[in-house]
């Protein structure tokens, strides 16, 4: 009971805190690159949605806030948060290469990395499996980083696309022997759909503590405090209502990216 009441009269602080910071902000400019499904992408109307979206939408409204999403590539959105183009990046792996580039919130959430390829390949996410293949990996992401640090020099042709859409495409077409990247996004945007028909993820989950994160959090530029303060705040207030857990159920099921 004392944990508890302790737990909640820091919580509690917190957003007394974080009020009093959000009180100067009327909105937080986001980067979001909207070729990523299921996590961000544009709808049938244009508009901006997807589980990053959502979630990141809960925080405006835990922080009291107008979220105003500012498109860039993913490969450029740490230039353009240090260039002043928007307030944070929305969002992406906490590595120590980005951590002295730019400050990071608390985690939102992790997703695992996999290797998908025809169910049959016999392909696994080794450079010696790997040797002579063509593998797609969006630019900019730690994926690319290990794929390249990893892979490249032994023979494998690690291609880099802006757009997650045109690697499924290659992929589905033969272009690709493989790809590379976050589990629940080749899952939902690939695997189960019809273009996925016979892939799957083959060999077990990729991890290099040196180049993957444990989580994935906003990016802000190194020293802005106050908009840490408010971000971190919300991201206890989504955790704390459920409204996380709502939005990771309707996405991605019984899979859990809490980060442990």
């Amino acid at each position: 009971m004392k944990f508890r009441f302790f737990t909640a009269l820091i919580l509690a602080g917190m957003l007394a805190s974080a009020a009093t910071h959000a009180g100067t902000l009327t909105e937080i400019r986001f980067g979001v690159d909207m070729t990523n499904p299921p996590f961000q992408m544009k709808g049938v109307d244009g508009q901006p949605q997807g589980f990053d979206v959502e979630v990141t939408q809960a925080v405006c409204a835990a922080a009291r806030v107008r979220c105003v999403w500012v498109e860039n590539s993913f490969d450029g959105m740490i230039p353009a948060l240090r260039a002043r183009k928007f307030d944070a990046i929305a969002v992406l792996g906490v590595t120590p290469a980005r951590r002295a580039a730019i400050d990071f919130s608390d985690y939102v959430y992790h997703v695992p990395t996999r290797l998908v390829a025809r169910s049959e390949s016999g392909l696994l996410p080794t450079a010696a499996s790997l040797a002579g293949k063509r593998v797609g990996v969006q630019q900019g992401t730690i994926q690319e980083a290990y794929a390249r640090a990893h892979w490249a020099n032994a023979g494998v042709n690690v291609v880099p696309y802006a757009d997650q859409n045109e690697i499924y495409s290659d992929l589905a077409t033969g272009r690709l022997d493989a790809m590379f990247a976050m589990s629940v996004a080749m899952q939902r945007g690939f695997l189960s759909t019809p273009q996925g028909k016979g892939f799957g993820f083959v060999g077990s989950y990729v991890d290099d503590e040196k180049i993957f994160s444990r989580g994935t959090a906003y990016g802000i530029r190194q020293g802005d405090e106050d908009l840490k303060k408010v971000l971190d705040a919300a991201i206890a207030q989504i955790n704390r209502d459920g409204t996380f857990d709502r939005l990771q159920r309707k996405y991605f099921g019984d899979i859990d990216l809490h980060v442990k």
